[in-house]
């Protein structure tokens, strides 16, 4: 009894019972409902399935003011950042290149400021896909009525009596006979095929180390350009060695380039690349090593320029 009279006793099984009385009623009697709630608080998978939405949506649409609007919702400190690192986890997922390629799309016209324009036919018209299956339905010949010799009569007649007449000459009298019937089928007017285009094989003119002691050791990076020397993204490149093997596809950054990529290059390993678009193939790479100016070495990198001719 006397631990009953204690006051700080007392304190601590009223503070228990408030709590307890307090979760009861937020968790049972009055939970929270969220409503109209904002998309920033979404979980990371759930921020991951908006931004695919978002770029399916762009894909369709191309209103880049639209879709820099929903992006602004989730309130990413760099959403064109944030849809790369997206597209690099997916890829590394397992995930193909047309899953991905919306959201490198949308980052790069976010990085570029404007919107590609939609994909036309060879005479330049964008195709409704409605058009593609089009067939003109037969038309079939109307056989001619019966003549009718006297037509004063036959306005005068009761329409019963006027089809009994025509029946009745056609059982008595020999007619000619009739022509075959003509089935007129119209022939589909041909639609546009789209053609894969094979684009000009990226040939290496560049093969420079890398001594920057702020840069990740062991970077290997990548530069395709076309012949115009501006940057290509969606270019696949393949890095083999002993242990195994990685696949990279340009324009996953689009803030250092769209015809950027890289790989991080272990210590006394040996590597080869090869790029699937025309097969340029570069054998027997390794992280160079370099020396800071206190004498300390490191692992330097590598920057390959591959150009279309």
């Amino acid at each position: 009894m006397r631990l009953f009279r204690n006051p700080i006793f007392s304190m601590l099984i009223a503070l228990l019972m408030g709590m307890g009385l307090g979760l009861g009623y937020a968790w049972l009697i009055s939970p929270v409902n969220y409503v109209d709630a904002n998309p920033a608080i979404l979980r990371a998978d759930f921020k991951d399935q908006y931004r695919v939405v978002i770029a399916a949506a762009y894909d369709a649409s191309h209103d880049l003011a639209r879709a820099r609007a929903r992006l602004e919702l989730l309130s990413d400190s760099d959403p064109i950042a944030e849809l790369s690192a997206q597209a690099q986890r997916m890829i590394g997922a397992g995930a193909s290149l047309e899953e991905t390629q919306p959201l490198v799309q949308l980052a790069t016209d976010l990085q570029q400021g404007f919107a590609n324009p939609a994909a036309t036919n060879s005479l330049g018209i964008n195709a409704p896909a409605t058009m593609a299956g089009f067939a003109s339905t037969p038309f079939t010949a109307v056989s001619s009525t019966p003549n009718i010799e006297n037509p004063t009569t036959a306005e005068s007649a009761p329409t019963e009596e006027l089809l009994e007449s025509a029946s009745v000459s056609t059982l008595t009298f020999d007619q000619t006979p009739l022509a075959p019937q003509q089935f007129f089928t119209a022939t589909p007017r041909p639609t546009s095929t789209a053609t894969a285009v094979m684009r000009a094989p990226f040939m290496l003119v560049g093969q420079d180390p890398i001594c920057n002691p702020d840069l990740e050791a062991g970077l290997l990076q990548f530069s395709m350009r076309d012949s115009r020397q501006d940057q290509v993204a969606g270019v696949e490149i393949i890095v083999t060695w002993a242990e195994g093997e990685d696949r990279l596809f340009t324009g996953f950054k689009p803030e250092i380039g769209d015809g950027y990529a890289d790989f991080t290059m272990q210590a006394d390993v040996i590597y080869s690349v090869r790029v699937v678009e025309g097969g340029s193939f570069v054998p027997n790479l390794s992280a160079p090593a370099c020396t800071q100016e206190n004498g300390e070495a490191y692992r330097g990198g590598l920057l390959l320029t591959f150009q279309q001719p």
